[in-house]
This record gives C-alpha cells, sequence and structure tokens, in this order.
C-alpha cells in the first residue's frame, strides 16, 4: 500500500529528501507521494522514512492502493533494478 500525505502538512521539507524512491514531491499546496514509486521503504528500511520523520503525523497509508508486502516488494526490485544473481 502506497502511502498518501493529508492536508495537515506543513511543508517542513524534512520527507522529500528521506525517501529512497524518490517518491516525494513538491505538490501545488503540499507535499505529495507518487504512488507508483512508494514501496513504504521495503527493501530499504524496517519502517517508512517519511513517517518516522514526519513533525506532525500526516502520512497515513492510502486507502486507493492496495499492496501486498510481496507487491512492494516487487515496486521495490523493479525501480531499483535489483536482481537476484
Amino acid at each position: 500500500m502506497a502511502l498518501m500525505i493529508t492536508d495537515e502538512c506543513i511543508n517542513c521539507d524534512v520527507c522529500e529528501p528521506a525517501c529512497p524512491n524518490q517518491a516525494i514531491f513538491q505538490g501545488e499546496l503540499i507535499y505529495e507521494i507518487d504512488p507508483m514509486r512508494c514501496t513504504e521503504c521495503i527493501g530499504h528500511f524496517a519502517e517508512p522514512q517519511c513517517v518516522a520523520i514526519c513533525p506532525v503525523n500526516c502520512i497515513p497509508k492510502d486507502p486507493k492502493y492496495v499492496e501486498t508486502h510481496e507487491q512492494l516488494m516487487e515496486k521495490y526490485r523493479r525501480l531499483t533494478d535489483f536482481t537476484d544473481k
């Protein structure tokens, strides 16, 4: 499941550089998350880095993008060109 940033975002700029998939970007009013790039940091970290660093707790799971752990891991592999050799 991808994450999303709610309108409680204060544009503090800490989440964007913390994202290993470069899924976070400045939107029209607040930061946004590209659900095609968000893996909830699976493959990189034990927990989503944006959630861990967000000072206002405005990054929940996006119910429009339900994905299993395996699907998120596959997305990670695709984004990083990771292959088992």
